[in-house]
């Protein structure tokens, strides 16, 4: 005779029995959970792609201690030097993806996705978003000198001279020569890139008259215009700098132009979301303090707190929107 068996539930009762299904479904959840509020354990690194005194390295040291601060525990800023900043990158990418290591990303790196042809991995596909920090414009500058006072102007000369005025750049790939690039493609105009090793090199150069033109960064070129070496024609964003409010916009005169760079954080490809979440709240919260907001204007660039899920998108679409540019000006490393 087959030995019978009752239903387990008919042996609990059923308030028991409704509590133990409701706690074994909520398991997963208060995992997650607790695991977001015991993070950070232990210090936690963010992997800067250029050397120590940039722009980008400077960015990494004030979110960074803006995230000691608030979540008790270092986040240590390192180094990774080499390759237009894909050696940092990649270290991200490889990394175990456990909210220890952090890299700071930037418009370089969807630029890098098209201009380094056998990158060994994908900035969409292998890095996880975690937070915009800021969105930077350009400015088209000349030397005091120049006969041209306004961008029309420039543009006028240069349609009548193609080819005989000059462009400098911080290096091939660099934000000062694709934004000259699209500048170039939209207005119809043809100047000469003229690449240095570096931005001020070239800015050096524009000073002393060697070169005519220059879409350098804000925060380089704001000083020298404010001083007067430089005559600042326009500026890159869609938008007028509040630093600099009598410079118009390209936009103003070429319609639909708009180039801008960004910076933010990124976490290897498997991040668990909770982690994510905890670092993108602290980020954006960041971005709102007086003090952090103070020391972005000093840099003339805009705080820009997104969500993962924005920043993500962001990254998608500007990374497509310079791919087009690079290939279309035939820009090669």
């Amino acid at each position: 005779m087959k030995p019978h068996f009752r239903d387990v539930r008919m042996q609990i009762p059923r308030r028991k029995f409704l509590h133990l299904s409701a706690l074994s479904a909520a398991l997963p959840t208060t995992a997650r959970s607790v695991r977001s509020q015991s993070y950070p354990a232990r210090p936690v690194r963010i992997i800067v792609g250029f050397p120590p005194g940039g722009s980008n390295d400077l960015y990494a040291r004030l979110m960074g201690q803006w995230l000691s601060d608030r979540l008790g525990r270092q986040f240590i800023k390192e180094n990774r030097a080499g390759a237009g900043g894909n050696l940092g990158t990649e270290a991200v990418v490889r990394a175990i993806p456990d909210g220890y290591t952090l890299g700071l990303i930037s418009s370089a790196d969807a630029w890098n996705a098209t201009l380094y042809e056998n990158l060994s991995f994908s900035l969409v596909r292998d890095i996880a978003p975690v937070g915009r920090i800021s969105r930077g414009m350009g400015i088209v500058v000349v030397h005091p000198s120049f006969p041209e006072m306004t961008l029309p102007d420039l543009i006028a000369n240069a349609k009548a001279n193609p080819g005989k005025l000059t462009m400098a750049s911080g290096g091939i790939g660099s934000a000062q020569h694709v934004w000259g690039e699209l500048f170039k493609a939209m207005a119809g105009i043809d100047m000469l890139h003229v690449s240095y090793r570096g931005g001020g090199p070239a800015v050096t150069d524009l000073i002393g008259g060697q070169v005519h033109v220059m879409v350098d960064t804000l925060v380089t070129a704001m000083v020298h215009v404010r001083s007067r070496t430089l005559r600042g024609l326009a500026v890159t964003d869609s938008v007028r700098a509040t630093v600099l409010p009598d410079i118009p916009t390209i936009s103003e005169f070429v319609p639909g132009y708009e180039a801008t760079g960004w910076t933010g954080i990124g976490a290897p490809r498997g991040t668990p979301a909770e982690i994510i979440d905890v670092l993108n709240k602290e980020i954006n919260a960041g971005l709102t303090h007086p003090s952090i907001k103070a020391r972005l204007d000093d840099l003339a660039v805009v705080p820009s707190p997104m969500t993962p899920v924005e920043f993500g998108k962001f990254i998608v679409e500007y990374t497509d929107k310079w791919a087009k540019v690079i290939r279309a000006a035939n820009i090669k490393l």
